[in-house]
């Protein structure tokens, strides 16, 4: 099975594809399969028509080169990886502080790009600007953080030689340790002086069970598709050697194995609410629903926090289409919440249909009816006066005929101050017409959001809704879920 992995950034966009070595696949229908052989490797660059193509030497010499130049271009001091012309296929030369040369000696030279007559065989020569750079840097930073690709590739950091730094103590003093490990983000802040330089601090030592961590799950496809990979510290000022896999890089667990290791929530009243936020998540970032053949089914994993942490395609047009639907994007960023471990993980069958129709339902089901989480109002006269006015301002609200034809049902839960905090869709025709009630603009006006997450953290009082086809309005406090 040809399996492709592309790691984007705005102006910079690295495409790998391969295979899986069956000797050393555990589990061929596992997530995420891991991309052991590298058959074509692909850089593109903004400003360029043609990409840098080439196979695995081409590739291990890309990255060796763009770590060894990016810790060069930082710390000052002259990193001779950069430049090794004699035995690499990649180099870099610094043009100016904002001008860099990217070199790649080749068979070949392809049309739009410059070539250096000197050579018998003319090397391709592309100029970067600095924000082309570490875009470069990032997605070499991308791929190394997943480690479903190429594995046996690691880090191997060695501290840049004293005597490469010449006579002024002041670049010595610059220089940042290879044994540091920088995030992009900062890397790129640095480039730019957007904030002050990190502290500087060896590492300590780690054994493989401290630095283990979860990366987000992305199923292949057949069609290039965006993989989004958790940010990790960028390879500035090292040497890459494809030697064996080292506790440089995190261990990657998919859902399937996940799932072996971690309780699963089963808890209805907790599932009903993950469901929501899982359905506020993926519902706006849909903005593609036009031209599906077929239904796109998913099973997809969600910590106790909403965060999606993988999913798995369930029919052959899920696998070719992810790339329509945002779910590649959804996916939690270690850089922005602390990495999956030892978390219980809630199941969740999600739906793209064809009419544009997203369906988002547990796994199992519901073992029992759930229950609304967080602390309720429930004195019988503040509930009596909250219903009062929640229906005197969604009637106001309400205007226009109806062109649904049953009755809407909503929750719609309201603070202390008969504020609206929280609303919910019972039904599928609730779903299908929501655009014909006020909720969504007076939830947005309050919130900026119609999809914002319920508000737990202070009581609320619940009550059901109902829109009627004849446009009678029913407010009536809530009784549970039927």
């Amino acid at each position: 099975m040809n399996i492709q992995r592309r790691y984007s950034l705005p102006n910079c966009t690295l495409l790998l594809e391969g295979l899986s070595d069956i000797n050393r696949a555990a589990n061929f229908q596992e997530l995420r399969p891991e991309l052991s052989i590298l058959v074509n490797a692909e850089c593109y660059l903004s400003g360029y028509n043609q990409p840098l193509v080439g196979g695995r030497e081409f590739f291990e010499s890309l990255v060796r080169a763009v770590s060894a130049y990016a810790q060069e271009f930082l710390s000052n001091v002259t990193n001779p990886q950069a430049h090794n012309q004699e035995s690499e296929l990649v180099e870099f030369q610094k043009i100016d502080s904002n001008q860099h040369r990217l070199i790649v000696h080749s068979e070949s030279s392809p049309e739009n790009f410059e070539s250096n007559s000197n050579y018998p065989k003319p090397p391709i020569q592309i100029d970067l600007t600095t924000v082309q750079l570490f875009d470069l840097v990032e997605a070499v930073d991308q791929f190394f953080a997943d480690t479903q690709t190429l594995p046996e590739l690691s880090l191997e950091l060695q501290p840049v030689t004293r005597r490469y730094g010449g006579a002024s103590s002041a670049f010595i003093k610059q220089a940042i340790p290879a044994a540091v490990g920088v995030s992009s983000l900062a890397v790129a802040a640095i480039a730019f002086n957007l904030i002050p330089p990190p502290e500087v601090r060896p590492p300590e030592p780690k054994s493989d069970e401290q630095t283990s961590s979860t990366i987000p799950s992305v199923t292949p496809s057949a069609s290039p598709s965006v993989t989004p990979i958790a940010a990790a510290a960028i390879p500035t000022p090292a040497a890459i050697a494809a030697t064996p896999a080292s506790t440089t890089k995190p261990t990657v667990t998919d859902l399937e194995a996940l799932l072996n290791t971690v309780a699963e929530i089963t808890d209805a009243s907790q599932l009903r609410a993950l469901n929501r936020q899982v359905y506020n998540q993926i519902h706006p970032a849909w903005t593609n629903r036009l031209g599906l053949k077929q239904e796109l089914i998913y099973r997809i994993g969600v910590a106790a926090d909403g965060a999606i942490v993988g999913y798995k395609a369930l029919n052959k047009e899920a696998n070719q289409g992810v790339g329509q639907t945002p779910l590649p994007n959804l996916l939690y960023n270690p850089a922005n919440r602390a990495p999956i471990s030892n978390e219980p993980i809630a199941q969740f069958r999600v739906v793209f249909t064809r009419q544009g129709v997203l369906e988002v339902s547990p796994w199992r089901g519901y073992f029992r009816t759930p229950e609304v989480v967080g602390e309720k109002i429930t004195d019988s006269k503040t509930v009596k006066g909250l219903n009062q006015r929640l229906y005197k301002a969604v009637r106001q609200s309400w205007s226009g005929k109806p062109t649904f034809t049953r009755d809407l049902k909503y929750r719609v839960a309201v603070n202390k101050d008969g504020v609206i905090a929280d609303y919910e869709p019972l039904n599928q025709v609730a779903f299908d017409y929501f655009r014909e009630t006020p909720l969504p603009k007076m939830f947005q006006a309050i919130y900026g959001s119609n999809v914002a997450a319920p508000n737990n953290k202070e009581p609320l009082a619940h009550f059901q809704v109902l829109f009627k086809p004849s446009g009678t309005l029913e407010v009536v406090p809530w009784q549970g879920y039927q």
